[in-house]
């Protein structure tokens, strides 16, 4: 994005579903001439170009559109059925093809674009067009044709994605309220209920991997905490701090020390990710650097987190997945088990209890032999948390660097605006991070400085 046209357009294929993929100008003419519109014209032989030959839609500058979490992409709709972004000029055979490759910006871990549910044209989704053009030339097809796989892209454009996407109440209707709303949001979060480990079966791949899923305790699979966590105070108060400063989902690693002989984790320091998670040019530096910091104080990797800003702190699907990943990675650095501590932080959630966040430590348990192909248990662990008499200067300094990352980001929190009617979100987060934070007064004061230089941000 910000690039410049490249002088002959480059022309991308990557993304395209094969029920959404555009047929060759030889398909579209064998197909029209061996079926004609008597017979019925496959879901994927309804592509631009028909809509095109058919008058339903109009070549056009500037007329075809994506909206994506907060983002906004255009393009010119070509004389062939092909796709023109207006940013750089790069060619798409497909809406879809475009749509994956625009999300995937935003978004790297995105699989598919969910093209025609996606893409608007003249502001109107492009599955309403193939839909007018079933009922127009073939009104006896039986409307799978159109529907199969559209119901779950409605609205895909309005998820909150990475881990934090939410279930839509309505998939036609209004977007997510920006954050700054948030003292009128209480009754308007879009509940994301939990669901019990034991109703999910084997994995099922149209299932939703958003799905937040209850946390089993190791007595309930007849199984001891094989390790103990001790987590330092100043993690806390900088990962809470963190998760506090955006509406979108954040990052950070969790470096510390593993005893083999007490089977004791210590986690000593949070390192937040100074990035945006579909920021895939800057994520290896910012690892490097995180590596290095590790190096130099003698830590480990023991652990990551993330936020849910404004949903439960229960891992979802996709959490378990990755979760389950880290712990593989982790034990294979080494000879000998060494455990990885996830770490899940929803500071918005109005079904919090008070003001603070709930923080979640997590870990996962791999499914049954028996049972390979199910998904693997998310397990709640016990942690000992250690007061730190002290703010050491590494929080404080990496507490200024974040403020100073999200200062002109479009999700920057509003904070001074409401939480509840009788208290702003400043006092919102100085109220969560008092539970953390040393009890002598002069480190108040300290914390003090930083919450007015979030003041400055706004």
């Amino acid at each position: 994005m910000g690039s410049e046209p490249p002088s002959s357009p480059q022309v991308v294929e990557e993304g395209a579903d094969e029920e959404d993929e555009e047929l060759s100008g030889a398909e579209d003419a064998d197909l029209r001439a061996s079926s004609g519109r008597g017979s019925l014209l496959t879901r994927r032989g309804i592509t631009l170009r028909v809509l095109l030959k058919d008058g339903l839609v109009e070549p056009g500058d500037g007329i075809l559109s994506i909206h994506y979490l907060g983002k906004t992409f255009v393009g010119d709709l070509l004389n062939d059925g092909k796709i023109r972004w207006v940013e750089t000029g790069q060619i798409f055979n497909s809406p879809s093809a475009w749509a994956t490759h625009c999300k995937r910006l935003v978004n790297p871990a995105k699989k598919s674009g969910c093209g025609w549910a996606s893409v608007r044209y003249r502001g109107q989704k492009l599955v309403q067009y193939k839909t007018t053009w079933l009922h127009k030339y073939q009104p006896s097809a039986d409307m799978s044709l159109i529907s199969e796989g559209e119901d779950d892209e409605m609205g895909d454009d309005d998820e909150e994605e990475g881990k934090t996407s939410v279930l839509l109440e309505d998939k036609n209707k209004k977007s997510k309220p920006e954050l700054h709303d948030i003292g009128l949001m209480q009754r308007r979060d879009r509940e994301r209920i939990p669901v019990r480990y034991c109703t999910l079966g084997t994995r099922d791949a149209a299932r939703d991997p958003h799905t937040l899923v209850e946390l089993s305790a190791f007595s309930a699979i007849n199984r001891f905490q094989p390790f103990n966590v001790a987590v330092s105070s100043n993690v806390l108060l900088l990962m809470d701090f963190h998760c506090h400063l955006t509406s979108s989902e954040v990052v950070g690693y969790l470096g510390g020390r593993w005893d083999t002989n007490t089977q004791l984790l210590t986690v000593l320091r949070a390192f937040p990710c100074r990035t945006r998670l579909a920021d895939k040019d800057a994520a290896p530096a910012v690892e490097e650097e995180i590596c290095q910091n590790l190096f130099m104080r003698g830590l480990s990797l023991v652990g990551w987190y993330h936020s849910h800003p404004r949903g439960p702190a229960l891992p979802s699907l996709q959490d378990i997945d990755s979760q389950m990943d880290h712990q593989l990675r982790l034990q294979g650095s080494s000879n000998g088990f060494q455990p990885c501590l996830g770490i899940i932080c929803g500071p918005y959630y109005h079904g919090n209890q008070g003001v603070a966040s709930t923080i979640t430590p997590f870990w996962v348990v791999p499914p049954p032999e028996q049972r390979p192909n199910d998904y693997g248990i998310p397990v709640a662990v016990e942690v000992t948390y250690v007061q730190d008499n002290f703010l050491t200067t590494d929080v404080l300094n990496e507490m200024m660097l974040l403020v100073e990352f999200y200062r002109s980001a479009p999700d920057l929190v509003q904070f001074s605006q409401m939480w509840s009617p009788n208290t702003s979100i400043l006092d919102k987060i100085k109220a969560s991070l008092s539970g953390h934070a040393p009890k002598d007064q002069a480190y108040a004061q300290i914390l003090e400085h930083v919450y007015n230089q979030l003041r400055g941000t706004q």
